[in-house]
């Protein structure tokens, strides 16, 4: 093994960098597909039917009970079996972006479930009550009274599930998906592994940085929303 290299750091990463925003790229597209699919639990949670109600709860049970990677593998070799039992026609394994993206939204939407049902639950029964007596519909009252103080709830946790959403994205090489960390061990194979942690490092600190950068936009994000909240409440007169 070659001695530690700090100047391999930045080789590293000149390398990586560039390649920063394809896994931006798969945790947007994650995010917003579990955000979808997690909506839609919530709702059947909420919704008091009981299939859809047992459905949700089956599901977020498995998802959560279930480990990334393997998850990762049941959709990346399930998916195609299951297209060819159905259609006869062989799919293949190409396409990594749309397995690894759906297994993401799959392992999102079961904390986006819990995420908005607890933000949900959290709003007091008698702000639905009150908007009720003043002549609003249920839609109306879902827009504009429970949704907005749910979500300044919601918002801090929804911060951690972005995170967390990054971070599981670099089990994406495991199917060959080139990101930050695919070509991260493509860089390591190039060296025969000798520079591996100098390689390690510069990634380390890409994840970092990404992370900072996330946490300051959605903080700046909530203190926006949560001032906008509060001067509509006073204008109101929902708060004396």
């Amino acid at each position: 093994m070659r001695p530690f290299d700090v100047t391999f750091i930045w080789h590293s990463l000149l390398i990586l960098i560039p390649y920063t925003g394809v896994t931006l790229g798969v945790m947007v597209l994650s995010l917003f597909a579990g955000i979808i699919l997690g909506a839609l639990l919530a709702w059947g949670r909420l919704s008091g039917f009981k299939p859809a109600e047992s459905i949700s709860v089956f599901y977020v049970h498995i998802i959560r009970c279930t480990p990334s990677i393997v998850l990762l593998f049941v959709v990346y070799y399930g998916f195609p079996g299951i297209y060819q039992y159905f259609t006869g026609i062989h799919a293949g394994y190409t396409g990594k972006l749309f397995y690894i993206v759906d297994a993401l939204a799959m392992m999102s939407g079961a904390s986006m479930c819990e995420l908005m049902r607890s933000a949900y639950i959290s709003v007091d029964s008698g702000q639905s009550e009150a908007a009720f007596c003043i002549g609003m519909n249920r839609l109306q009252t879902a827009w504009f009274v429970i949704i907005p103080q749910a979500v300044s709830v919601a918002v801090p946790n929804f911060c951690n599930e972005v995170i967390i959403l990054l971070k599981q994205g670099s089990l994406a090489f495991i199917i060959g998906f080139i990101d930050l960390m695919g070509e991260t061990q493509v860089l390591i194979g190039r060296s025969y592994g000798a520079h591996g942690l100098e390689a390690y490092i510069a990634l380390a600190c890409i994840y970092w940085l990404l992370t900072l950068i996330i946490e300051k936009i959605l903080s700046l994000v909530e203190t926006r929303y949560l001032r906008g909240i509060s001067i509509v409440g006073r204008e109101g007169g929902i708060w004396s």
